[in-house]
Parts: C-alpha cells; structure tokens; sequence
C-alpha cells in the first residue's frame, strides 16, 4: 500500500463505520470444487443419495403424467401439484405440473364444480389456476362474508394466499384479505390452533407465499408436511434428500466466493465498505438455487460484491471530482480510463471488468446479451453519481424528481439483465430490449419501488442514520419535506405504495404479454429477495437481519 493510500481514510473521518461482516471465516472449512464439475461432486460425493433423487423423481414423474385423473379427482390432483411446489420441488416437474393444470384451464367452466361449501377446495383452485369469480358464493346477502367459514382453518388459510394474487379493482380480494387476516390473527392469538396449522399460520402471517422466497418456503413446508392429511412419504424423503443436498452444494460455493473475496482483500486497505460478500450470495440464492444454475449464481454474486464497493464509494468516500471521472470511465468502459481514476478506484474498476469478461464467456452463444448487463450497470451507476451530487450540495428533490433516480440506484435493470442472462436458450434479443422499454413494464417497476422504498424505510428507522444525523435523498425524506409530514406519517403512505407495486406486478403476470412466463417468474423472485431483505429493515447493512434466515437455509440441514 502506498504513503498516499494509507492516509486516504484518515483524510475522510466523518464515514460511517458499518458493522463488521458476522460470518467471518465461517464458510472457508467447506472444500471449494468450484473448479471441478459441481454436478458431478454432488453425484461422486453423495452418490447413494443422487441415485434415490433420480429413482423418486421418476415415480413422481410417472403419478403426475400417468396416475393422476385432474378431471375425476381435481382435488387430489391440486393438492398434490402444490405440495410439490411448496416442497420446493417443482423445478423437477414443471412440463409435467404445466400438463395438469392445463387439464383444469381447458374444463374449468364445465367440469370443475367443488359445491357451494369447499372453501379449502375452490382457494386452492384459485391459487394454482386464478380463476375468477369463485368467491361471492362464501358471501352473504350483504356482501359480506359469512362468519360461518372462519372456522375453516384450511379454507381460510388458502384464502389468505389466493388474495395475495389481487390486482387493481378486485374488490372481493381485497376483502377476502382483511377477512381473512383479521380471523387469522386471532385465532393465533386465542390458541385456537393445533400443530401444523398453528405454524402455518403464524408463518403465512408473517411470510405470504406470494411474498416469500422459495427456499424459506420448502424449508418450513418440509418440516410441517408429515402432518398434513395430504402426505405422501415419497414427496417428503425426496424433498429432504434435494434440499440437504442443494445445500452441500451452496456451502460448497460459498467457501469458493469467500476464498474469492478474502484474495481480493479490499476491505483491509478501506475501511468505507461494506464487508457482505455472504449476503451478496444470498440475494442471488433467493433468485437461482438449483445445482444447474451454479456458474451464473457465483458470477453475479461477485458482481454485486464489486457493485457495493462502488456504492458505498458514491455514499460515504468519494469526491464529487473523483466520482465524476469514475462515472465518466464506466461510460467508456475501457481499460484505458483506468489512468484517469484515483488509486483506491482503480482496483474495483479493473475487478468490474474482469467480471465482465467472465460474462461474456459464460454467454458466448448469445453475444448480445453482455452489452444489456453492461447498460444496466451504467444506469446505476449514473443513479448513484446523481444521488451522489444531492449529497454533497445538501440538496432533497421533490418525490417526483427522486423516484426515477431512485428506481435507477435500485439496480433493477442491471440485476433483471443478469438473472435473464442465466436463464439460457430461452432468453431472445426482445426479452432484453423489454427490460429497458420505454415505458417501463409494471413489474420491472414493482421490483424497483418494493426495493427502493423499503431500502428507504430501513434505513429511516436505522441506529447508521439516527448516529450521523445525515439528512440524505430518500422517498421518506423527499415526502417528508414535500407534504411536511413525520416520518412515520411518510412510511405509512409510501408503504402503501408497496403494496400498490405488488398489485401491478400480479396484473402483469396475470394478463400475457410477449415476454416468456419463466422470465416473468424470475422478476417475481427478484422481488421477492428485496421483500425479504428489507422487511425488517436494511437486511444487507444490518446483517444480524438475516443471520438466523442463513442459518436455517444454508447452514443448518434438514433432519430425517
């Protein structure tokens, strides 16, 4: 390190000290095989259980093509398809589970009928195949609905998640959800429930599936799943046997991105980062978990480790004189901007671009795609120097003049390029030019706003903010000056903006447009990850946030 560099951080005093990463060298005892196949160390590794994966599958396989009657026995068919899908199984199955419930779409008004008292059947039927109009028969001649069914722990469980699912003007969903809520609640807090419903509740409460990452679900699912009048052993030894080896596999991958990142060694020479290369992981787990999906998680973790660097540098470090050339030097992206940054930039900026090498082998037979990826980050990274030029002249914008700068520094556009990168043959020149049309697509939004404004609320409600006193452009203090309203008066409005944001998301999945389902799918995740993120608060800056959610993922198997 050179004299100058060494007093670089004692010339700024005034950054924030964030809080050392809670991992440590946790993850360094698992044996890295990122260079080896990681396919074949599950198969060589863990042989006798790959082979009873492979064997189960096929007789799951073989019930959903051959033993299951979706229209002689509806019921049993749903329950059995959403079980799998909670077990978190159904990346398995999914030509064979699109099969079935096509069986359904196509004789749904003519042979679908579960009578006038089934409230567990028709929500469980609404939430797999979104059928309208199926709930006014549990309404009275008041239009409301009728006491009567609150007792359907089942029914009313299911109603819940179905009303998850509302768009805009669905007048009965939005009911269906107070309703349901409401009765929920207390039947948890009057002890009406017995196990597994009790559990079900409290979690569904907290963690709608609507809402909630695939991975918590199938873990909480697994454990409660024996209970469950709909059980079958099968599913349950096959979902135990895949998650607990998925997770040989994460903590595999882990140890090699934590190798990665301790090599890199940024940290020990600048004290203004973020040390999260754990948390980076997890916010792509959230989005590709499956052992096939391993490349394109580990490069796009390390892409979002390089990305925080430079946001904390634009946040807390940097001048504007050494921003505005960085800025400058990620338009050009070309190595030879490098002579025009500081010495402390240098380095993440040659990282950035040894990343983007990694991409465009790993994208080679679709050569248009890494140029996207490319314009996704200089998007935000020209949010950032904005935001960044607030900061430093002390200045808050009006809502409406910080909400597109806002949704650009959620990194929106740069994470939906990369997830649709990894998704392989499926992805067209289209799909990318979708993410950055004009006007932007609902559910691209969505995941804009769910992220920035909940980012924005926690780091409101923060002990980092409360600590420096900092006034900085936030959707909570730009409303706050706007409408000259508390900060809690603030996040109760902007909340409601979320929640509005997740109603535009349902209608674009709901109503087709010219993008695959599968890709739509992974926005969804991705929306998911910041829900999940910031919930509590500023997940990735807090870690303990997420620690016991790690914990239960990635660390701790699950028990046969």
């Amino acid at each position: 390190m050179s004299p100058c560099e060494a007093t670089i951080d004692e010339k700024r005093p005034n950054m924030p000290k964030f809080t050392p990463t809670i991992w440590g060298d946790y993850f360094m005892s698992h044996a890295s095989s990122h260079h080896s196949s990681l396919m074949e160390t599950m198969e060589n590794n863990n042989k006798e259980s790959y082979e009873k994966i492979i064997e189960m599958k096929e007789q799951v396989k073989n019930k959903l093509l051959h033993g299951l009657h979706p229209l002689e026995n509806p019921l049993e068919t749903l329950e059995y398809i959403d079980d799998i899908q909670r077990l978190g199984l159904s990346y398995y199955f999914e030509n064979e589970i699109e099969q079935n419930l096509e069986q359904f779409h196509n004789n749904y008004q003519n042979l679908i009928d579960f009578g006038d008292n089934n409230l567990y059947a028709d929500a469980l039927c609404f939430r797999l195949l979104r059928q309208q109009d199926i709930f006014d028969k549990y309404k009275n001649e008041n239009e409301k609905f009728k006491e009567s069914i609150s007792s359907d722990i089942r029914g009313m469980l299911n109603l819940y998640e179905a009303a998850q699912m509302r768009v805009h003007g669905e007048k009965i969903l939005d009911e269906a959800l107070i309703f349901t809520t409401t009765h929920l609640e207390s039947s948890v807090k009057t002890c009406q429930l017995s196990s597994p419903y009790l559990d079900l509740v409290k979690h569904a409460l907290m963690h709608p599936i609507r809402k909630s990452l695939q991975r918590r679900e199938a873990r909480l699912y697994i454990s409660l799943y024996h209970q469950l009048p709909s059980h079958e052993e099968i599913l349950l030894i096959l979902a135990k046997l895949d998650f607990n080896l998925l997770q040989k596999l994460h903590q595999k991958e882990l140890s090699y991105i934590t190798r990665w990142w301790k090599e890199f060694d940024y940290k020990s020479k600048h004290s203004f980062i973020k040390d999260r290369i754990v948390e980076c992981y997890f916010w792509v787990y959230g989005v590709f978990f499956e052992a096939e999906t391993s490349q394109i998680r580990l490069i796009i973790t390390k892409l979002i480790a390089i990305l925080t660097i430079i946001d904390d540098a634009y946040d807390s470090f940097g001048t504007l004189e050494e921003l505005e050339p960085f800025t400058q030097a990620i338009e050009r992206w070309d190595i030879c901007a490098i002579d025009t940054l500081p010495e402390y930039m240098k380095i993440f900026y040659m990282k950035l671009l040894e990343i983007y090498n990694e991409i465009e082998q790993f994208s080679k037979e679709r050569s248009y795609c890494p140029s996207y990826a490319k314009k996704g980050v200089q998007s935000l990274i020209r949010a950032y120097f904005k935001e960044a030029k607030w900061l430093h002249t002390k200045y808050i914008p009006t809502l409406e003049e910080y909400m597109p700068v806002g949704i650009d520094s959620a990194g929106s556009f740069m994470l939906i390029s990369m997830v649709f990168i990894g998704m392989g043959d499926i992805v067209t020149k289209h799909s990318m030019d979708w993410i950055f049309s004009n006007p932007q697509p609902k559910i691209i939004q969505t995941m804009a706003i769910v992220g920035r404004v909940m980012n924005d609320i926690g780091y409101h409600k923060s002990e980092r903010k409360k600590s420096s006193g900092e006034i900085v452009a936030s959707t909570v203090e730009c409303y706050m000056k706007q409408y000259g309203v508390t900060g809690e008066e603030a996040i109760e409005k902007l909340s409601q903006q979320v929640k509005d944001s997740w109603k535009d998301l349902n209608e674009d999945l709901l109503n087709p447009i010219t993008i695959p389902r599968p890709l739509l799918m992974q926005v969804l995740k991705l929306v998911r990850v910041n829900h999940e993120i910031y919930r509590e608060g500023d997940g990735f800056t807090q870690p303990t946030l997420l620690k016991n959610l790690i914990h239960s993922l990635i660390i701790n198997p699950i028990d046969f």
